[in-house]
C-alpha cells in the first residue's frame, strides 16, 4: 500500500518547515520506501507498518504544536510493491 499524507500543525503560525520537517524525519528513518514533494510525503509498506509510520509522524508534530491537522490518502493494492516508482514510471512511458 501507499500512503500518501500531509501533516500540519495548527497555531504555530505561517512558517512550519521545521514542524514539517520533525514529521519527514520519522518516515525516512523509518526505512520504508518514501518520497516527499511540496505537498504530501508518501510512504510504501503493509498497512501495519505504514500506518504506525503515519501515527509517529503525527505525534513528532503534535508534541511541539497545540493542534494538528492530518490529510491522508491511501492506495491498497496487495500484491502490488515498488508502486511509488511504478506508477510514475508508467505516466512517463505514456507521456514520452
Amino acid at each position: 500500500m501507499i500512503v500518501a499524507f500531509s501533516v500540519t500543525p495548527l497555531g504555530v503560525g505561517e512558517e512550519v518547515g521545521e514542524y514539517v520537517a520533525e514529521a519527514v524525519r520519522v518516515v525516512r528513518e523509518s526505512g520504508l520506501p518514501n518520497r516527499t514533494d511540496a505537498m504530501f510525503t508518501s510512504v510504501e509498506g503493509e498497512w501495519d507498518e505504514v500506518m504506525d509510520v503515519v501515527r509517529r509522524a503525527v505525534a513528532a508534530v503534535e508534541a511541539r504544536a497545540p493542534r494538528v491537522s492530518l490529510v491522508l490518502k491511501a492506495d491498497i493494492r496487495p500484491g502490488v510493491t515498488d508502486g511509488l516508482t511504478a506508477k510514475v514510471a508508467t505516466v512517463e512511458r505514456h507521456l514520452a
